[in-house]
């Protein structure tokens, strides 16, 4: 059971930067909801849940990807990419630290709640698969992931306009991610 909750937590954290980086798209209501998640960002090659190495080596290969992209498709952002993605590590460290271990603690303590709060919603008919979905998610998407995957078809197609387009609405995705990461990190030294 522990590992469940560990693991759940895990996923929660990861699903952080689905939180500041909605970009007003709205699920599409006529098909059956789905996180709009594609099933290889969470999943293994069998379709098996990932561990913590695999997810952590599958983001920075991406990670290099997307850098890869940026120095074919914008160099001229280069450094903000630099710069961007290495504050993103850098909190994501300071958030992981036993500094924070207690409000990470605390942080997933209120997201289990509010999941199992909706999950019985869920249950008793109250809220739709779609609203549980949303709401569970902090009222956001998932445009980022939505954004990589339309960025890899457009490298595919190699529409370069396109690219060059979803590699900017990236970066301030990136942007508003680490602001908010920045804002949870100085919740807890506020409260100190």
């Amino acid at each position: 059971m522990k590992k469940k909750v560990v693991m759940l937590a895990a996923g929660l954290f990861l699903l952080l930067p689905s939180f500041g980086m909605a970009n007003g798209a709205t699920p599409d209501s006529k098909q059956e909801q789905k996180m709009n998640v594609p099933d290889d960002c969470r999943h293994g090659k069998h379709g098996d849940m990932m561990n913590k190495e695999e997810w952590q080596a599958k983001m920075k290969a991406r990670e290099q990807q997307l850098l890869q992209w940026v120095d074919q498709y914008t160099p001229e952002k280069k450094a903000e990419w630099a710069k961007v993605t290495q504050e993103k590590n850098m909190l994501h460290e300071k958030w992981l630290s036993p500094e924070f271990a207690k409000q990470r603690e605390q942080w997933k303590k209120e997201k289990m709640a509010e999941m199992q709060n909706l999950k019985k919603q869920y249950d008793e008919g109250k809220i739709t698969k779609e609203e549980l979905m949303k709401k569970a998610h902090g009222g956001k998407d998932m445009a980022h992931w939505k954004t990589f995957h339309d960025l890899k078809a457009a490298v595919e197609s190699n529409n370069k306009q396109q690219v060059s387009q979803l590699l900017n609405q990236l970066l301030e995705q990136h942007k508003q991610h680490n602001q908010m990461v920045k804002e949870m990190l100085n919740r807890k030294t506020k409260q100190e």
